[in-house]
């Protein structure tokens, strides 16, 4: 197994965020290298930290990271199976804060066998549990066009979508598409060559909409994100961190929605929605990295936080 390498993204920012009390239960739902699980622990003393990592890399790591930390439990699992492991656990109400960041891990990206980035060469996997069965092989392969198409519009919000597909759709009929430097290759096909020079990375969004399919990322997350809400104690504050327009949009939306009182059209008279906010929006907008943070972690470019305080 490689060095687990992961800078954590906006990390003063979380800490500052969640406000941490000595005593509290927070849970990091995506603990990766264990970043933001470091410096959440340094400001626990009775407290306790849960967290939750559904690679089995990521678990490994941060088991031996913090096997003599008494504070901190580690579960491998899906942040979005959290919400019923966190209540199964009598833990309702009962949680000071909780963390989320939605991007893939610097390991996870820099490591040419789990197939995650067109930058390094490896065989078309992107699964971040590795014990799923759904690779980007088989989406790149199996999957018919219209599927692909569906899948580069939605979560690539890729505009050439389909030469892309109707490319990928050739070059598997002569022999399978096995590794991410020949997806890069036909995608690259895709595109007339001024823009391939000028605008850099063209594989990115294509690579990205197939890797937020093979993992899922956004099925279940509003669900996920509410019954999260739920478990809060009054006071204790949920971050996220996304790190593209989709996530972002789901979060906000989310937010918003707990934040508000009545939910019925704007033009209904009364309220017959009976609907109570149940939180506050302690960000308004988006907190985005510093110029200083830019300058050694450029990956932090796209993250955006938010932050809820539970009423």
């Amino acid at each position: 197994m490689n060095e687990f390498k992961h800078i954590p993204v906006l990390l003063n920012e979380v800490i500052s965020g969640l406000e941490i009390k000595p005593g509290g239960i927070y849970i990091d739902c995506t603990m990766g290298g264990g970043g933001h699980s470091s410096e959440i622990l340094k400001k626990l003393k009775t407290g306790k930290l849960i967290g939750f990592d559904k690679d089995e890399d990521a678990v490994a790591v941060c088991k031996e990271k913090f096997k003599n930390n008494r504070n901190v439990e580690i579960i491998k699992a899906d942040f979005k199976n959290s919400p019923q492991i966190l209540q199964g656990m009598a833990l309702e109400g009962k949680i000071d804060g909780i963390l989320i960041d939605l991007g893939v891990s610097s390991y996870q990206i820099d490591s040419a066998e789990r197939g995650f980035s067109f930058l390094h060469n490896g065989k078309l996997d992107m699964r971040m549990d590795k014990s799923q069965s759904l690779t980007a092989y088989d989406v790149v392969n199996f999957y018919n066009e219209q599927k692909l198409l569906e899948i580069l519009y939605q979560f690539g919000e890729e505009k050439n979508a389909k030469n892309i597909v109707k490319n990928i759709i050739s070059a598997r009929k002569i022999k399978p598409i096995e590794t991410t430097f020949e997806l890069k290759d036909i995608i690259e096909r895709s595109f007339p060559k001024k823009i391939i020079y000028g605008k850099g990375g063209v594989s990115k969004q294509t690579f990205q909409a197939i890797r937020i399919e093979v993992n899922k990322e956004l099925a279940g997350l509003e669900e996920c994100l509410e019954n999260l809400i739920k478990l809060l104690n009054h006071g204790g504050r949920m971050a996220v961190i996304s790190f593209h327009s989709l996530e972002d949009r789901i979060v906000k939306n989310v937010f918003k929605k707990q934040a508000t009182d009545c939910l019925c059209p704007p033009k209904t008279p009364i309220c017959i929605c009976g609907h109570k906010a149940s939180v506050k929006l302690i960000t308004r907008k988006p907190i985005v990295a510093t110029q200083e943070e830019l300058k050694f972690n450029s990956r932090s470019s796209s993250a955006k936080l938010r932050i809820i305080e539970k009423l």
